[in-house]
């Protein structure tokens, strides 16, 4: 934080120089600094197409002019992070921002800036409301209901308090008015899903109102493409009206609340094309949900399913080429396949067989070292997975395929079990599509035949599962 202030004050004056000559102007002109960079470049886009790339210069500042700017939502991005702000024509705006605290850091000065940062807060604030949901989905729908209403009266006094010192356009206080409701029915939707899963018995007393937005909601928003709390609240109404469909025809099936059973995903493939028409948005959930049942497909009927139901939907998404790709790779990853001659390196770099440096029941979990925050958390949980099981091997399947040397250095750093890491080869798919397999974990025998493959690092009964495993061995 320390760099901000200064930076404020150098530029300060240029903003204000500019602020006449472009009120009437058809640009946007922007300009930063960066602290700790994690990329060479920031990314403007808007609908999935990208506006301009800035690159950072030797001070790590970037600027540019961002020429026939509509008034909307654009995606500032410096990756692997991002962040929604707000442009209108004419907007001169400054931005700083720390990359080892992205989100909190953030921060936009010069005409226009109010905006983003409104933006900014709610998003903070949001983030907050997952501790919130935590805390609450253990209590009473009604009370629910009434925390709901006052956090979202809250949020609507802090806009109208902002279009009162700033006199802020229409259609900026239509998107955040617009950002604060879907955030108030993405936290009832959010509740509605726990419950079902964790407390059954609360499910009767929801009030009959509780999902009356629901007749309101348009899921094919063009002015809301780019927004989290939107597309966060899509999410969440797939996930908990599916439980309901499910429960409907199956009472009390527990299975009904697994995210990654096929039935669930196929579910909410077939819902996304009953209720979305707008292509950007229906493709950005058909590319996750098809990726995702795909890789944790356990059947290849299921696998050429899931293919067929884009082929008819006339899926045209960024996935369509990567997730053929991962039909195929999946088909080497299903139940009763031996991986016991499949080829890694160890950390010695030689090329070993999987049977030749493991005797015992085997899980693999795989992670990279770009996702540094992921692999930290993942490990945290690795720890303690082999301390409570010593009767199974947790082998670490590395998938830096640019960086050989890096996942090296990582495990140095970090106090892995070197012998228990290995980097794989030969991976037969975009580099950009590994991320989608850092969460997936693979039980095997002591042989290498695969016992299952449709579980996750995160999956809340996991340790259950594990027993079940040990049990069968």
């Amino acid at each position: 934080m320390k760099f901000k202030l200064p930076l404020l004050l150098i530029i300060s004056l240029f903003f204000l120089s500019c602020d006449k000559e472009n009120k009437t102007s058809k640009e946007v002109y922007i300009k930063g600094q960066i602290a700790n960079p994690s990329s060479e470049y920031v990314v403007i886009s808007k609908n999935n197409i990208n506006i301009d790339t800035l690159r950072l210069d030797k001070n790590n500042r970037f600027e540019g002019n961002l020429k026939d700017i509509e008034a909307g939502l654009y995606v500032f991005r410096h990756p692997p992070e991002n962040q929604i702000i707000y442009l209108e024509p004419g907007d001169s705006t400054l931005v700083w921002l720390n990359t080892l605290e992205f989100d909190e850091s953030l921060n936009f000065s010069g005409k226009g800036s109010e905006k983003s940062n409104f933006l900014t807060n709610l998003y903070l604030l949001n983030q907050q409301d997952n501790d919130l949901i935590l805390s609450y989905y253990k209590s009473d729908p009604s009370e629910f209901a009434k925390k709901t209403d006052s956090i979202r009266a809250n949020r609507k006094q802090k806009l109208i308090d902002l279009e009162e010192k700033y006199e802020v356009s229409q259609d900026f206080y239509k998107i955040a008015n617009s950002s604060i409701n879907y955030e108030y029915y993405d936290l009832r939707e959010r509740y509605a899903f726990l419950i079902r899963k964790y407390n059954p018995s609360l499910v009767e007393k929801i009030p009959s109102d509780f999902h009356d937005y629901r007749k309101d909601v348009s899921f094919n928003d063009t002015i809301l493409e780019d927004s989290y709390v939107y597309l966060n609240f899509i999410d969440d109404f797939l996930r908990t009206k599916t439980l309901e469909d499910c429960a409907k025809i199956k009472p009390n099936d527990k299975n009904c609340t697994n995210l990654n059973s096929f039935e669930n995903i196929k579910s909410r493939i077939e819902l996304v094309d009953s209720l979305i028409q707008n292509k950007n948005i229906k493709n950005t959930f058909l590319d996750r949900l098809a990726s995702q049942g795909i890789i944790y497909s356990q059947k290849e009927e299921n696998i050429d399913l899931i293919l067929n139901l884009l082929k008819n939907m006339d899926y045209s998404g960024n996935m369509k080429n990567g997730i053929a790709q991962m039909a195929k790779i999946q088909s080497d990853f299903l139940p009763g396949n031996s991986l016991g001659d499949k080829v890694y390196i160890n950390t010695k770099k030689d090329t070993v067989k999987l049977k030749s440096f493991t005797r015992k029941p085997t899980i693999t979990y795989r992670w990279m070292s770009s996702s540094s925050s992921h692999y930290i958390w993942q490990q945290d949980i690795i720890k303690n997975l082999q301390f409570k099981y010593p009767e199974v091997d947790f082998i670490g399947i590395n998938l830096d395929m640019a960086d050989p040397d890096k996942w090296i250095e990582v495990i140095k750093n970090n106090s892995f079990d070197p012998k228990l890491q290995f980097q794989a080869t030969n991976i037969r798919v975009d580099e950009n599509l590994l991320k989608n397999y850092l969460n997936k974990l693979i039980f095997m025998d002591a042989k290498g035949t695969i016992i299952r493959g449709d579980l996750q690092i995160n999956t809340p009964d996991l340790e259950k599962k594990i027993l079940e495993f040990i049990s069968q061995q």
